[in-house]
């Protein structure tokens, strides 16, 4: 038996994440400066620590119900209620899961299967083109455009859109580009996507980490709330990645067949982080907000040494990632991050490893201290002046 001749096709030519060989790189060689890493830099708020801890002390060792502690749930609308205005019935409209990637992949198995397209706008979450391959449905990648600030516009959705369409992604604030979504920039997509039969799977994790106006959720719009899935969680709000936890928001009938998958496949999410997430949502307002400040003033620092050194950069105001232009070097993306990291020991992620439009493009984190973001930005800098000799 060829043990290689019994994996789906649809497993096997899946490419791994254009991010991961980065990685790998970096555990070989000493001093990287890392703008790579999408996590928070932050270590989880002391509360919510104690608070995990404590329910070990006790005892509470044993599953949650699938959904998730009723006393989550209950938090987690009053939350998205007071933030947001968003309303969800913790009965029935809410799941807990293991981090938003699980979300995102119970959504995307509920939903669709071979002969079905699934929307994704691109620069993005490289999950989202796997998780939907996975289920045998078929990706169509829209490409948006750094003209837009790489936002989401109706005449490209128009173009992407056929008989075959059930579910768009919405990704704001985005990974990798920064990008966000005003009310105003939703309406249009909205009002033509009201009447049609398409569930739009919108990935907030990002909401907390907005610089300008405050978050706005396209569920908050009545007309297609009952078709729109919500993907939050608590891993970069509160720094809270290795916790893994997140939920999952919407219409009763869409929320009941996600929970099915959810309960055969996973039973509930691990009851320490149910604890500490409690805790997160009841008591660290001020914590999100200070890391928040403090993200905002790296986010500008990074942005003007971008722009100083000739690298164009719109200006991202969400996530914690800036997505500078680096097409005046004459370099590819991959060539522009492997010279960097072997030249220079600091490490970006090339653009495309988001989608083939972000080539020309590279993702730089700056959750990561002020002294390793100005060094890096220097070393950066020495680097675009050697290429220009």
């Amino acid at each position: 038996m060829m043990l290689e001749d019994m994996i789906l096709k649809r497993v096997k030519n899946m490419p791994p994440s254009g991010i991961r060989k980065y990685f790998d790189l970096i555990n070989e060689m000493e001093g990287v400066i890392s703008l790579g890493i999408g996590e928070p830099d932050f270590v989880t708020p002391w509360n919510i620590r104690e608070a995990g801890i404590y329910s070990l002390e006790k005892g509470h060792t044993h599953y949650s119900s699938n959904a998730g502690f009723m006393e989550l749930r209950e938090e987690i609308s009053s939350y998205l209620e007071q933030k947001y205005q968003l309303q969800y019935d913790p009965k029935d409209q809410i799941i807990v899961t293991v981090g938003g990637s699980e979300g995102i992949d119970i959504a995307l198995r509920a939903l669709v299967g071979p002969g079905d397209e699934v929307i994704i706008p691109e620069p993005s979450f490289v999950a989202y083109k796997g998780c939907t391959t996975f289920t045998g449905a078929t990706p169509v990648v829209i490409n948006l455009r750094a003209e837009d600030q790489f936002k989401l516009t109706v005449d490209l959705l128009e173009e992407a859109i056929t008989e075959k369409t059930k579910v768009l992604i919405v990704p704001f604030p985005n990974n990798p580009t920064g990008a966000i979504m005003t009310r105003e920039e939703l309406e249009p997509i909205v009002n033509f996507l009201k009447d049609k039969d398409i569930i739009i799977l919108s990935d907030e994790i990002y909401s907390e980490l907005s610089y300008g106006d405050k978050h706005v959720s396209i569920a908050s719009f009545p007309e297609i709330k009952d078709k729109t899935i919500v993907i939050n969680g608590f891993s970069k709000a509160f720094a809270m990645t290795g916790w893994r936890l997140g939920y999952v928001c919407g219409h009763s009938v869409l929320i009941e067949a996600m929970k099915k998958i959810h309960q055969y496949a996973i039973m509930s999410s691990p009851t320490t982080a149910q604890y500490g997430a409690i805790e997160a949502l009841k008591n660290c307002d001020d914590d999100v907000q200070e890391m928040v400040r403090e993200y905002n003033r790296r986010r500008r620092v990074m942005l003007n040494a971008f722009n100083e050194m000739g690298l164009e950069c719109f200006e991202p105001l969400g996530a914690f990632y800036v997505f500078p232009c680096i097409k005046s070097t004459g370099l590819t993306s991959d060539e522009f991050c492997e010279r960097l990291l072997l030249e220079e020991k600091v490490l970006v992620v090339p653009g495309n490893a988001f989608g083939a439009c972000g080539e020309g493009f590279v993702r730089a984190c700056y959750a990561t201290s002020m002294d390793e973001i100005m060094e890096a930005m220097k070393k950066m800098k020495r680097f675009i002046l050697k290429l220009s000799k």
